[in-house]
Formats: C-alpha cells, structure tokens, sequence
C-alpha cells in the first residue's frame, strides 16, 4: 500500500476568497467561545476589509492557512502598545475539522519565519484566555515564554483572565 504524503502547510496573504473563511472562523459561536462570541455580518465585512488592507508585513500581516490548497484557517501579527512599548500581538484559529493536527504552532512558526527578518520591534506576545488550552498550547510549542496572566478585555468590554505570551525575535528561532 502505498502512502501519500500530506497536503503541505503554506500561508498566503489574505485575500477577498478568504471571506467565507473568515465567517467559519469568527461568526460560529463555538470557534468563537474565548473571544467573546461571534461577530456580526457587519462586523465581518468591516474585518474582512482591514485584513485585506494590510499590505506593511513590517507592521500587520494576516494570512490564511492552507493545507494543499484548502484553506484551514488564519495566522497574524500586528502592531499594538502593550505596557509602554509597540510589539506585535499574534493571533491564530483553525477550523475545528483540522484542530489538533499541530497546524496553528506550525501556521504561527511560518508567520514568525515571514516577519522575523522584515521585523520592527524585538517582542511578539499573544495573549490567549486562560480556558483555552489549544491556543497556550500553540504558544508553547511556537517557542513563546509565559510571562504572567492577567485581566484582559476583548472584545470592549468583554473581561476575561488571559495568559502573556511572549518571544523575543532577536532569540534563536
């Protein structure tokens, strides 16, 4: 019997084919249970429009995630202030047909492998709920370091206790 390799990872920059996508990840109450719920139609096309209008990969880059050419899910950084300086936050889903096969730690390695040489700013932090153990666990597996966990707030006025995941770009990848 012969085996077939499977589809390889790869990232391609988000695209106006990605909104059906982006509606599976963010506006399906269960992909969206520790991020405050789903969002609205409005709220997607409003997203799908910034994501598509992020062409600096030195400041914001979101991707979708593709395995083969099927598209799995979405990877991405951004500027923000955390604390008194700019880093880039990180963020990641994966359609649940495809969770737990390790995509989000190697859709979040590949995004760092495109931002660490066009990089501005030493930190990357991503800041998952502490009740989402497959998201601490993509953050461990990419190389980040727990720093502390802390009361977040996303959406507005959405708390929530959220770990601090940090990694230092200039470190060995």
């Amino acid at each position: 019997m012969t085996q077939h390799p499977a589809p390889a990872l790869h990232l391609r920059p988000w695209a106006d084919e990605d909104f059906p996508l982006l509606e599976k990840l963010l506006g399906d109450p269960a992909m969206t249970e520790h991020l405050g719920g789903p969002e609205t139609p409005e709220q997607l096309a409003k997203r799908q429009q910034r994501y598509i209008a992020f062409t600096d990969p030195t400041s914001t880059q979101m991707f979708a995630v593709l395995l083969g050419a099927e598209s799995v899910g979405s990877v991405g950084y951004w500027e923000t202030e955390w604390r008194g300086d700019t880093i880039y936050e990180m963020g990641w889903s994966v359609l649940p047909a495809f969770q737990g096969q390790n995509i989000g730690a190697r859709a979040t390695l590949a995004a760092l492998d495109k931002l660490r040489p066009l990089a501005l700013h030493r930190f990357v932090h991503a800041f998952p709920s502490v009740e989402n153990p497959p998201s601490n666990a993509v953050c461990r597996k990419a190389g980040f370091t727990l720093i502390e966990e802390f009361q977040g707030e996303y959406p507005k006025g959405h708390f929530m206790r959220c770990n601090d995941w940090r990694l230092d770009l200039e470190g060995e990848p």
